[in-house]
Order: C-alpha cells, then structure tokens, then sequence
C-alpha cells in the first residue's frame, strides 16, 4: 500500500480547510444578507401570512370657503368587516347578518365562506347608519367586526355642486374639485392588525398593533360663502321666472383672478348625483360651455383700438343709419333706422352694431385677432377645474372682411364663460391678464397649518392703464346712460356691457326667439373689486334682451354683494340717466325730529311706514341723502319724546 507523503497531506487538509473557509463565508454572507439586507423584508412576509389587517379609512379633508365655512365634510358611516375563517358557524352568521343589512341570504353565505383572509359585505354593509352598527354589533358575532368608516357630506346641498363634485364609496373624487384635488384630500389608510394561526383562529396572546390613518388636507377655497348664496338665489329666481334652458354665474377678484363665486342651471345634489342624467353632473357650464358671446365681446374690441390710439370716444363721430354693408353683405343694428349721429362714447353706450363694425376695419383683421389672443381667447385659461374649453376662432388666412366685421360684435366666434370673465377683468384692472383659479389654500386638519397655498398668476399684461381707464369709463356710462341702466346700483359705481347673441341650431343655421342673453358687470367703475358674469339661456315669456333679462340680475348681485364685501357706498358716479319706464330717482329728505304731521308734503313722491308709537321721528331707513326710486318705501321710527335737537331748535 503506498503511502501519502506528508506534503501531499498538507496540500489536501489546506485544500479542505480553504473550501471550508470559503463555504463558511457563504454562509455568514448569506445568514449577514438575511439578517441585516432582507431581514425585514422577509419578516414582513412572515407576519403577512398570520396577521390579518382591518382597514381605517382616513378621514377626507374638508372643503371651506375662504372663511371657514364648511362646503363639503364626513360623517360617521361604519361598514361591515368579516373574517371567514373565524366564523365557525357561516349558515347562522349569515342569516343574522342578512337580516339586519336587509340583504339576500345567499349573497350574505358567499362572504362569510368565501376563501379569502378578511371580506367585506359589499355594497349592503359599506356607509351604514350608526344604528344598523349598532345592531350588527349587538349580535357579537365571531369574525364580524365594524370598522371605523365615513361618508362625504355636502351641508348646502345643490350649492356649489358643479364646482365642488362628489366621491364615490370609497371616498375617492370622481368630479369637479373632489376629483382634480383627489390626492390631497384622500390621506393614507390606516389598519388594525391582529395575528391568526394557519386556520385562521385569533392568537389571543398576542396585542394587536393599530396603524393610524394619515388624514387627508382641508381645502379653502377663493370661494365666498356671502357672494355664492347671493348668486345662488338670484340663479334661483331666474329660473323660477323665466325658466330657461340654462343659466350661468361668475364672480372673480379681477386684481387676482380669484373665483369668488360660480354657479350653473340646472343643477343637483352630489350627494344625489345618480338620480339626475350626466349631462347635468358632468358639465360644469361656466367653465365647459362654449357659445357665441354677443355684444359683451364689444369690450375686446373696444380696448383694442383704444390701445391702439384709434379713435377718442368723444371726439370721433360714426353715423349709424341702421345697417352697415361688408363686402356686400348688409349687417344690421338692433334699433330699427339707427342711431343717427354719435360719438363714439354713445356707440358704446348703444351697443351699436356698425359702429363697432368700423373699429373692427379701423384695426384690421391681424391687429384685432392678435388683441383677442393676448386676452385669452381660443386658448384654455388654466383654470384649477376639469373640463374646460378652448372656445372656437376663425382661423386668421379664412378671416375676410365679413369674418373680420361680424367677429367686432361678437358673432361667429366661439368663447367659454371663464374666459370672458378672465378677459374683462384684464380690460379694467388696468390691463393685467390673471389665471382664474379657485383653490386657495391646504390645511393640515390637525395642527391649523397652512401647508401650501395658490398664489396669483400673472400671464401677461394686454392693456395700459390709460387705455383701462377709458374702457372702465365707458362701460360706467354703458350702465348710467347705455343699454345696462338694468344694472345700475344706487350709491355704487357699476360698468358693464349687455349681450344678446343667436344660438346655431342642428342644422347649422341661428335660431329665431332663441338667445344666450348675458351681462357682464363690475364695480366700483373706478377701482374694480368684483367682475360678475351672467347668462341666461332662451328665457321664456320675455323679451330676450341682455338689458332687459339678464342686466338687473347683475345689478342685484352687485348690490348685495358689495354689501357683503363692506365695499362702502358711494356719490360720485355716472348720473342715471332716466328713460320710460323707469322711475326717477329722489333724494331720501332728513325726517329726523319732525312731528308725524308733518309728513305729508312728503308723501307725494315717497311711501311712508312707521314703527312704534308718539308724534315725534327718531330715526329712519334709508338714511337722509340717499337716492331711492319714486314712490320707494321709507321707514320711520316713533316715540313720544320730543327729540334733543328738535327742543333745542325750538327754545332759539
């Protein structure tokens, strides 16, 4: 037998102790690669397969107005957990549970038996009343558990609907700002973890471990609760009165491009949203609709050629006789015969058709159309809002001279609600085109804080102030003297602009006794806080005049508003000037300290009412100077002391 020498012993036992050496390594590497690189991976995975998770919705962040005040909000709705492993007796558990979510058996025995770690009853058992909870859980059925669940409330109910949306059932945004904001205000889930054997059975040694949900932010909005109720009712009451096919509002900050209010008809309750057609919940018209604009795009035009250095309002003439020919075509004013000689200040105020025709060929078809893009026209306006349009615009090389003529009075373009609002506000803020935006602020529903906010953007200024001055005079003038004597409000400065545009029917031709009449206002003239735009769509048993309709829904907006917004009242606007029918406006006499006798004299143009009891005036409403129409009612208010003053006048 041959022998191994000793060398060749100590290459094998080197050779053994190195391939030991390096298996030991691989295995330290591999038990260091467990412990400390997948370690806690695999323990997740570990637990995954005996723990079972109840999941904790988080709360949905509110929706305020830029007050605070609640829009859209939670309430307490709970929903219905089973662990079908728990359950050692599913016909029984079933029964109970169908009986009291009033639902079919057979659907309660397939998620009580279904193969799967944790169940939910859906859609019986999702959002239930605090009650049905309440039964559910008096039932003390093994693997049955109610976890902590909510629902989206909306306490104004149609308020604001189209602007604000809905959810659905777990709670995520399916429309208007619930949707575009879905991220911000869904939070992160929470659970409750508890750990089972391999038949599903609860190791009761072993403490649940509760993981909290992360809450979603609360959104304040530009919105102000005053001013939507207002434009609310005034919706409200349009339609009541002339029951359109449609209606529109919008109220902006024009230094901001803040929406301060907007609102659409027909409308619905999101929390209802299913029983109305899609048309009406899927369409947010403000911001959707795209529709010839009429005269109120007079106001594009207008600054245009101001800018321009085209014409000066009271110098220049133009002479209407009723109808202007364009490339043989023949373009008619709305009054009958014309307006005969006027300057360009009336043209404005009248609402002429041809006068504006002629800025139109005073600019030209490239100066005009470059005006209309730089205020925003055919072009999304960037609006914080799904849904928006671009509105329609002659393409430049097809614009010719009856293109260019008809686009100077607002025919045969294409605009959106918001992107008139955005263009008028640049056309008196002193030129400065602002992206509306209707998202002010996110708040941390816990700690107060403001985590992120909006701020004003600027696009582009359009204007100069100069020319914005002119066109705010202007269209002051319109509402003092003009076609929008509707919307003027006594004490405060109002321009504005009328419009009355044709509707395309099917079959591509305008429609007879169908308009879009609209107005678009703002105040104080001098020193703009508020732009309001407002459309009605084919009112019925009227006149379908933007003057006649829509213009005194302004003006009530308007006052209210202002009102609402402390804007104090003021004197020294554009006199009214009236026309039949309106009535004169008087001047509120000082009644203070007079006997009650001596009203008479004072009741030939005023309707007196009086509130308590004596023969002496101690106060009344409306204040001594202010303006108030013909035969108004003024209230006094009696006592049987003889005023302070009244006893010292007479003792001199």
């Amino acid at each position: 037998m041959k022998r191994v020498s000793n060398v060749t012993l100590r290459k094998r036992l080197v050779t053994v102790f190195l391939l030991a050496i390096l298996v030991f390594a691989v295995i330290d590497i591999r038990l260091g690669y467990v412990q400390f690189v997948i370690g806690d991976q695999l323990m997740d995975k570990a637990k995954d397969s005996w723990s079972r998770d109840i999941p904790f919705e988080p709360e949905r962040g509110d929706i305020l107005d830029r007050n605070g005040e609640v829009l859209a909000e939670n309430v307490s709705a709970p929903t219905v957990m089973v662990v079908p492993r728990q359950i050692e007796n599913p016909e029984e558990t079933a029964k109970k549970l169908s009986d009291v979510l009033n639902m079919d058996y057979e659907k309660a025995l397939q998620h009580v038996t279904k193969q799967i770690s944790i169940e939910r009853i859906h859609p019986e058992g999702r959002k239930i009343t605090e009650d049905i909870a309440t039964e559910v859980r008096n039932l003390q059925l093994e693997g049955v558990y109610i976890a902590e669940d909510s629902k989206r409330h909306y306490p104004k109910g149609e308020y604001l609907s189209h602007v604000l949306g809905f959810s659905g059932i777990d709670n995520q945004g399916l429309m208007g700002l619930e949707l575009y904001y879905d991220e911000q205000l869904s939070g992160e889930k929470g659970h409750l973890s508890f750990f089972s054997d391999a038949k599903g059975r609860r190791m009761p040694k072993i403490a649940d471990v509760y993981t909290p949900p992360q809450d979603g932010y609360d959104l304040k909005l530009t919105v102000d609760d005053k001013v939507q109720t207002i434009i609310e009712r005034e919706l409200d009451n349009a339609e009541a009165k002339y029951n359109p096919d449609g209606a529109i509002a919008i109220a902006m900050d024009p230094d901001t491009g803040e929406i301060v209010a907007m609102s659409s008809r027909p409308t619905f309750h999101p929390e209802n949203y299913q029983t109305v057609p899609q048309e009406v919940y899927n369409r947010n018209l403000p911001v959707w609709s795209t529709y010839e604009p009429g005269s109120t795009f007079k106001i594009i035009t207008l600054a245009s050629a101001l800018e321009e250095d085209l014409v000066d309002l009271e110098d220049d003439h133009f002479h209407d006789s009723g109808s202007i020919k364009v490339d043989g075509a023949t373009l008619r004013c709305w009054k009958r015969g014309g307006h005969g000689s006027q300057s360009y200040l009336e043209v404005v105020q009248n609402s002429c058709n041809p006068g504006f025709v002629n800025l139109g060929e005073k600019l030209g078809k490239e100066k005009l159309f470059s005006y209309i893009k730089d205020f925003g026209f055919g072009q999304k306006t960037g609006i914080d809002l799904q849904g928006e349009g671009t509105g329609i615009l002659f393409k430049e090389e097809n614009v010719g001279p009856v293109e260019l003529a008809t686009t100077a009075f607002g025919q045969g373009v294409s605009v959106t609600p918001i992107q008139q609002v955005a263009a008028v506000a640049a056309a008196v803020n002193g030129g400065y085109l602002y992206e509306p935006y209707i998202a002010k602020e996110w708040v941390d529903p816990a700690t107060g804080e403001v985590v992120d906010q909006n701020e004003p953007q600027l696009k582009e200024r359009v204007i100069s102030e100069e020319t914005s001055k002119e066109v705010r005079h202007a269209l002051e003038s319109v509402v003092a003297q003009g076609t929008g004597r509707g919307a003027y409000v006594e004490g405060y400065r109002v321009g504005g602009k009328t419009g009355t545009a044709q509707k395309v029917g099917p079959d591509g031709r305008y429609m007879t006794d169908n308009h879009i009449v609209s107005f678009i206002g703002f105040a104080p003239a001098d020193d703009p806080e508020l732009v309001v735009y407002l459309a009605i769509d084919n009112p019925k048993n009227t006149v379908q005049f933007g003057g006649v309709v829509a213009a005194p829904i302004v003006g009530n907006i308007m006052e209210d508003s202002l009102r609402a917004l402390d804007v104090k009242p003021r004197k020294d606007g554009i006199e009214k000037k009236v026309q039949w029918p309106d009535n004169p406006m008087v001047e509120v006499p000082d009644l203070i300290g007079l006997e009650k006798k001596d009203l008479e004299e004072y009741m030939v143009n005023l309707s007196i009412e009086t509130s308590g009891s004596g023969a002496y005036i101690v106060d009344q409403s409306p204040k001594a100077g202010a303006k108030v129409e013909q035969g108004a009612k003024i209230r006094l208010y009696l006592t049987e002391q003889e005023p302070k003053n009244k006893q010292n006048e007479t003792k001199e």
